[in-house]
């Protein structure tokens, strides 16, 4: 199989919980070599990104499976093709040891509050003397100077800082939030640029860096048609008929054109059979072509056909009584029937889809391979999400998905950093190599017996 883009550049990942995973897990899957230091003690914090505390609903452990801190399948997602290695920075052995790995690395990652890996004795200056051309991407909240720099965030409160949430929800009510916590994804692939163009810097002039990311600062980049509109027309997000939710325009609120588009009526979803949580389509008429063709898939039924709805202006007066009579009419049709029957009468629709329609019926990400079968130790075969890109000369699959806790502990500190298998036995119970607090898990025994036969 040809050579993925990345391959020959290691990266080691010290993130935790999502946003900094999700920026490791695309730069494995393009080559790079993975290596997540983990530390599986539970008395560390909320989420290592493995599911270490026993509290019950905690974590995505698939039906039917043993939980474990091996089981969960998120972290099985964010951590696909990387490599693992269980190592406590905060002891001097652990300490020495994580140090060997950045001299071997070309990129350092992590997405801890700011100036954490400087307290354990890993701040840039000493990656620098470890590796001259070392890349450091950090990946704190509101960045790494300041004088807010200490705040600890995740991806709502970044949100929340950033004014995102402030754009949300209804006219009338107050913001209401996003259902995903969008900066965590979005973050990840801020941290992905950084690391790319850090490499890039690189490869010109075969110098390192240390890239101070803030997520705050990247999602304030998401809200410039906001800035604009403020700046240019003096309008502020909150203002009478402003968001409005699924309308176009709120009604019985100013005709506005703003930033999110041309006005149209109808613009909603609208409920579908079946009456179940996703059971909705999206149907939308830009302009009065489309209009006329959504009656004729309707029926031409008569409350449509009055004269006054054949404009814009006077479907936006009335698209309150517009919204309850297609809504009355969409109830009866499935929705990817009424998708279907909608796109092909000219009219622009698509079904809301869960994750499991995005998974297990969406035709156009089914054709292009987005969701494939993975292999897991523990998890068995799952579908698992794709590159959203192909790349015809050197193509990115995900061949494995995530480790397990450990997994590469022998080929990593025995194989890469000299650790003898007698003194990786002693770790695991001294708390350089696994936490005093956690039983030592069984595989590891067990994978130390193996090598010492063999």
């Amino acid at each position: 199989m040809p050579s993925r883009p990345l391959e020959g550049i290691r990266v080691l990942d010290f993130t935790w919980v999502r946003a900094g995973p999700w920026a490791t897990r695309w730069l494995a899957i393009l080559g790079a070599d993975v290596i997540k230091v983990e530390w599986p003690d539970p008395a560390i914090g909320g989420s290592t990104g493995r599911v270490v505390r026993n509290i019950p609903g905690m974590g995505t452990t698939p039906d039917g499976v043993p939980r474990s801190m091996n089981s969960d399948g998120h972290f099985n997602d964010m951590h696909a093709m990387k490599r693992s290695v269980t190592l406590n920075a905060r002891t001097p052995r652990g300490l020495e040891l994580a140090k060997q790995l950045v001299a071997m690395s070309d990129v350092v990652i992590e997405n801890f509050s700011a100036g954490v890996l400087k307290s354990w004795g890993i701040g840039f200056e000493e990656m620098q003397k470890l590796r001259p051309d070392i890349i450091y991407v950090s990946m704190a909240g509101l960045g790494h100077t300041g004088p807010r720099a200490h705040f600890q965030t995740m991806g709502p409160s970044v949100q929340a800082l950033s004014g995102l949430t402030f754009t949300s929800g209804l006219p009338d009510r107050q913001p209401a939030g996003w259902g995903w916590s969008y900066m965590d994804d979005t973050g990840g692939m801020y941290g992905i640029m950084s690391v790319l163009t850090a490499l890039q810097h690189r490869q010109r002039t075969g110098e390192g860096q240390h890239v101070d990311l803030s997520q705050v600062s990247a999602a304030m980049t998401l809200l410039g048609p906001a800035l604009l509109d403020n700046t240019v027309n003096g309008r502020g997000t909150r203002r009478e008929g402003f968001p409005p939710g699924d309308r176009a325009v709120w009604p019985g609120t100013p005709t506005v054109f703003n930033h999110r588009g041309p006005i149209a009526v109808p613009h909603n979803a609208y409920r579908t059979k079946g009456d179940g949580h996703n059971d909705w389509a999206t149907i939308v008429c830009e302009t009065d072509e489309q209009w006329q063709n959504l009656v004729k898939v309707m029926g031409s039924p008569a409350w449509a056909t009055d004269a006054k709805l054949a404009t814009l202006e006077g479907r936006i007066e009335a698209q309150e009584a517009i919204d309850a009579h297609i809504d009355a009419w969409t109830h009866g049709i499935e929705k990817y029937e009424l998708t279907d029957l909608c796109q092909q009468g000219g009219v622009p629709a698509m079904a809301v889809q869960s994750n499991e329609d995005r998974v297990e019926h969406d035709p156009q990400l089914k054709a292009r391979g987005m969701y494939d079968e993975t292999s897991h130790p523990i998890l068995g075969s799952w579908p698992m999400q794709h590159a959203p890109w192909q790349m015809s000369e050197t193509p990115t699959p995900i061949d494995r998905g995530a480790p397990i806790c450990g997994e590469h502990n022998i080929e990593i500190l025995c194989g890469m950093l000299g650790v003898t298998q007698e003194e990786l036995a002693a770790g695991y119970a001294d708390n350089t190599f696994w936490p005093k607090s956690v039983p030592l898990e069984s595989y590891l025994t067990e994978a130390l017996e193996g090598a010492k036969v063999s």
